[in-house]
């Protein structure tokens, strides 16, 4: 059974309870890799200005305490097969969707399931919605 790796546990250590409940169901029968919890201002002003983020600090639900999104990645990573992100992405939806936590998935801002739709992809990126 996969389990996270310490800086996977401290990364999500910094996130919103729920977002901590479903990812430790989520990893018990699909390994994956905790990329980020909590931003911090310095964090978040470079992902904007380099483009991966399109929000200034503090408006990213990665700048609250807890954090209400987290990045996190299918292992192992290949960020060449962006197929598999979709895949994951839909397995933690359904997991999600069982345990009634709302969450929105990078790859699908609108929640339309038409993903081909989207002018920014962020296929790590799932967020509580509140």
């Amino acid at each position: 059974m996969p389990e996270f790796s310490k800086q996977s546990l401290k990364n999500l250590s910094t996130a919103h309870p729920d977002l901590q409940v479903l990812f430790r169901e989520v990893v018990e029968l699909f390994d994956c890799s905790i990329l980020e919890g909590h931003r911090n201002q310095e964090t978040q002003d470079k992902y904007y200005k380099d483009g991966k983020s399109q929000l200034k600090w503090p408006e990213g639900k990665h700048n609250k305490i807890p954090s209400e999104a987290v990045d996190v990645a299918p292992c192992p990573i290949d960020w060449n097969d962006t197929s598999r992100f979709y895949y994951f992405a839909g397995y933690v939806k359904g997991i999600a969707d069982q345990l009634g936590i709302k969450i929105r998935f990078g790859g699908d801002w609108n929640q339309n399931t038409q993903v081909k739709d989207e002018n920014f992809l962020d296929l790590v990126h799932f967020e509580l919605i509140t």
